[in-house]
């Protein structure tokens, strides 16, 4: 038998509170670590970078991220890929749910 983890609603794990930033670590292995954002309107994770390759997936609301140069606005059900090191920054335009994937080693 393999073992798994199932979440059935990943959005329901976190709330928005009112002008801050929440975050939730819901699963972590010698693979990936996975949290789940929480933004309020407003609210914004300023330009930095990570040492690990990490994917985010939009699951509620409109953010726009900065990635290097580019900026983009994307919304529910968009998915990106980052390298290590990428320069870059989120901005909730709406309250905003978000998913996180850091890949390890």
């Amino acid at each position: 038998m393999a073992d798994y983890v199932l979440h059935e609603d990943l959005a329901a794990l976190v709330e928005i509170q009112p002008e801050t930033i929440t975050s939730r670590t819901f699963h972590k292995d010698e693979r990936a670590r996975v949290v789940l954002f929480a933004f309020d309107a407003g609210q914004e994770l300023t330009e930095h970078t990570s040492a690990h390759a990490a994917m985010i997936q939009i699951l509620q609301g409109k953010a726009r991220i900065a990635l290097g140069d580019d900026v983009h606005t994307l919304s529910e059900g968009a998915w990106l890929y980052m390298p290590p090191q990428l320069p870059h920054s989120v901005y909730a335009e709406t309250p905003l749910k978000m998913l996180l994937t850091l890949l390890e080693g």
